[in-house]
């Protein structure tokens, strides 16, 4: 039966049960997460915990563009970046409470969103991907150009600050829970999108624009909103990055951090909801346990990434999922 959308989507795996828009398996897989949120500081260092959220979100809102509705970017760094300068701005020199700051993150990133979405739109595939790719080089040099953000050096000593003016950030742990909120919250509203009838429509758009538009749905409207709730939710990721390390550079908006979050996206399993999270704690391990190899870091990305897509093509997450899909 159709959803209301024009569509029938596909129905759920037999005997699924779907709670609050997760099949039993996903609400397991959610729960795992949640622990190993919640129990992860007390094992592992909780700055490279926050570092993984960061980026978790950061490839889970370029999962909403790319994996529900088929359009690849590679400017995503841009609002990455924006976010980050933004925030590391008001929190320094207007003395902005973080929450305030990381949410004056996300807004500029959206606003950003809505300019660049209204010029990209227009095009599809390698098109699309170009021309996303130019308008953040375009980002890039007016970062680099603008006072604020101080050029090569960046925004420097970023006060972490006190959360709504009462409970001070300076302890880690503290901090990590500030951000260990930031991302689930960041996750639980992309999985509503994905699973709501607006969501039915994107991926609707993805299959077969054509017949969507020849059902009434505004393609190019869709493809507009879902561009600037991705650009909103990875300037989100910025922002609360810059806090954490108390920096804001050029790295964050360079066309290779969008490189970066293309990789963690189809390594984890484009189009799944736990994907992005998977690859971003990959490859940020990888980029932590490899360091001192230096530059053949990025050398060992890229022959992780051949070898998953000529073995792995579904991603690790996705791969997965297909295995108990195919035995259960």
């Amino acid at each position: 039966m159709a959803d209301g959308t024009g569509f029938t989507p596909l129905p759920p795996a037999a005997g699924a049960t779907v709670v609050f828009g997760f099949t039993k398996a996903q609400l397991v897989a959610f729960g795992l997460l949640v622990a190993f949120v919640v129990i992860g500081p007390f094992f592992l260092y909780p700055v490279y915990l926050m570092n993984v959220l960061c980026f978790a979100l950061f490839a889970c809102a370029f999962n909403l563009l790319i994996g529900y509705l088929g359009l690849l970017s590679f400017g995503h760094a841009a609002f990455f970046g924006m976010g980050g300068y933004i925030a590391g701005h008001l929190a320094k020199v207007m003395g902005l409470t973080p929450e305030l700051a990381i949410l004056a993150g996300g807004l500029v990133a959206a606003a950003l969103g809505v300019v660049m979405g209204l010029l990209a739109i227009r095009r599809t595939g390698i098109y699309f991907a170009m021309v996303t790719l130019a308008l953040a080089q375009m980002v890039y040099f007016f970062c680099l150009q603008v006072p604020f953000t101080h050029g090569e050096d960046g925004i420097q000593s970023i006060p972490r600050g006190n959360l709504f003016g009462v409970i001070s950030l300076t302890d880690d742990m503290t901090l990590y829970w500030m951000v260990a909120a930031i991302f689930l919250i960041g996750f639980l509203i992309i999985h509503r999108i994905v699973h709501s009838p607006f969501g039915q429509v994107v991926k609707a758009v993805r299959e077969n624009e054509p017949r969507a538009v020849s059902l009434g749905y505004r393609a190019d409207d869709y493809k507009l909103i879902v561009f600037v709730l991705s650009a909103a939710l990875a300037g989100v990721a910025g922002a609360t990055k810059s806090i954490v390390f108390g920096i804001a550079t050029l790295n964050d908006v360079h066309w290779a951090m969008s490189g970066e979050v293309v990789l963690m996206t189809l390594l984890g399993g484009l189009g799944t909801v736990f994907g992005p999270v998977v690859g971003a704690a990959v490859i940020v391990t990888m980029q932590d346990r490899l360091a001192e190899f230096g530059a053949w870091v990025t050398v060992m990305q890229g022959g992780i990434f051949v070898a998953c897509v000529l073995l792995f093509r579904r991603g690790i997450v996705g791969e997965i999922a297909n295995f108990f899909r195919v035995r259960l």
